[in-house]
């Protein structure tokens, strides 16, 4: 095996066995775990990223068994860039875990305490989920990107339901069915496809140019159920629930990952499957998309709770993502790989800063042990460090200058320009004003002053530095993109 197979290997394998090694239960087995998972994801990732910047694509086939008998991983600069974001967040949300649970984390392995259950079972939860993502990325086959899909669905599902309350069980059974059915839906397209053609690897199937009336509709069976688990609006109901009532840490992965695995999978589709499809259906997905973006920002600004409002800006920023697809495919144009590099480039950033706020907000609800936006106020002046964190993210998000939210959304504005698709333009402007009212609303309550509450609970430092550092790396990302940028370039359109 070369150094590309063993690492490929290691990014699905290590965080599956620290999963295993949490589930011994006590806090060291806990922290064991979680440190496994985390230090084979970050290498891994940086060691696949020199890789594909000195090779180009990278394909290997596991146990030397091709298509159509084995499993074939295929790692271009897609896949390798979420890699890396999936580890960065990863390992911000792990540490950050064992501050939210440090009161909690069981000493043994006998039977859990009603309310530790989510100190014990988190981190295992958390680390299969990882194990999975990052099969997602490395999957070059529809039956194997299932497989993987799955699995993150199941342990995505259980990690909703871990505050053990009725409003917890009931939002993750709402989300576990959403799941499935889009799942089945997902496989019933993957059938259709193999019916039609013999294979399953993506190379193969793209070689075999899908067309007609079989293929199209097993595009339009696995969009609609990826774009379920993507909480696509008019999809998203499952979606602010689900965040609410999730541990902090659990809601961070939940927004900034877990959705991304089957977005992941969409463009996967759209843009290597089938080339971009019809002009038509690119264009249902980007009004889809704007439909997310004005909703979900409208939305926040009505919200009273603070991890709602962060929860209903997911779906507003999900958008745009989605707008990409139009952008990415103009009438009568090739691939446009500004709107490319921009719609990525959101994901990423997105994934950064949204976790930061969510661990920030965490943060600040824990203290004052409400989660209501006026129970905020004056908690700028004692946890300084989750305010500015839950600043820079939320300014990020907005696109404003210097972060890599700014980056993105610049690139996708000037794609719509350059392609004269000037509602495009007007909606991401206005997208942008709403999603600086919404944070300035939550800046605005946390920065008045008022007398110190005698129910204050200060937060571990790790909290604070954990949502601080992606806040930060969000930052980064707007002054590092030409890197970055380059390298997701490599195997996308016009790459």
């Amino acid at each position: 095996m070369t150094g590309g197979d063993i690492w490929s290997v290691l990014l699905v394998l290590a965080p599956t066995l620290g999963a295993l090694v949490a589930l011994q239960g006590g806090g060291w087995a806990i922290r064991i775990g979680l440190a496994l998972g985390a230090a084979v994801s970050a290498l891994g990732s940086v060691a696949l990223w020199v890789s594909v910047a000195q090779e180009g694509v990278l394909r290997y086939a596991l146990g030397g068994w091709g298509a159509p008998l084995g499993i074939e991983l295929r790692i271009d600069g897609f896949s390798v860039a979420m890699l890396a974001m999936t580890a960065l967040v990863g390992g911000a949300v792990s540490l950050y875990s064992t501050g939210y649970f440090r009161d909690l984390l069981p000493q043994s392995s006998d039977e859990v305490p009603h309310g530790e259950r989510g100190a014990r079972y988190f981190a295992p939860l958390w680390l299969l989920l990882w194990g999975a993502l990052n099969g997602v990325y490395l999957s070059g086959d529809l039956f194997n990107l299932y497989v993987t899909l799955e699995v993150m669905g199941l342990a995505a599902a259980a990690v909703v339901t871990l505050a053990v309350t009725s409003e917890a069980t009931v939002a993750g059974m709402r989300y576990l069915m959403v799941s499935l059915v889009g799942s089945m839906l997902f496989l019933l397209g993957v059938a259709l496809l193999y019916a039609n053609y013999g294979v399953l690897a993506l190379e193969s199937l793209q070689a075999a140019g899908p067309s007609g009336g079989l293929p199209v509709l097993a595009l339009a069976l696995m969009t609609v159920g990826l774009a379920a688990k993507t909480a696509l609006f008019p999809l998203h109901g499952w979606l602010p629930s689900a965040h609410a009532v999730a541990p902090a840490p659990g809601s961070a992965i939940l927004s900034a990952l877990v959705v991304k695995g089957s977005f992941y999978i969409v463009v996967r589709l759209w843009v290597d499957l089938y080339g971009g499809g019809s002009r038509g259906g690119v264009v249902f997905l980007g009004v889809m998309g704007g439909a997310a973006v004005l909703w979900g920002s409208l939305m926040c600004l009505r919200q009273v709770s603070l991890k709602r409002l962060i929860a209903y800006s997911t779906v507003a920023q999900l958008g745009y993502l989605f707008v990409m697809f139009p952008l990415l495919f103009p009438a009568g144009g090739v691939a446009n790989t500004d709107a490319w590099a921009g719609g990525i480039y959101h994901a990423l950033s997105h994934a950064v800063a949204k976790s930061a706020m969510f661990l920030a907000a965490g943060s600040m609800t824990v203290a004052v042990a409400k989660d209501a936006i006026p129970a905020i106020s004056g908690t700028a002046h004692r946890l300084p460090m989750s305010f500015l964190a839950f600043g820079l993210g939320g300014l990020g998000l907005a696109g404003i200058p210097p972060s890599g939210g700014f980056i993105a959304k610049w690139l996708l504005l000037r794609s719509a320009v350059e392609t004269g698709q000037w509602l495009w333009a007007v909606l991401l402007a206005v997208g942008g004003l709403l999603t600086v009212a919404y944070v300035l609303m939550v800046l605005r309550y946390a920065l008045e002053r008022t007398e110190p509450s005698e129910g204050f609970q200060p937060v571990p430092r790790r909290m604070e530095w954990a949502a601080l550092g992606l806040a930060l790396i969000s930052v980064l990302l707007g002054t590092r993109a030409v890197e970055v940028i380059a390298l997701i370039q490599l195997g996308g359109p016009g790459g």
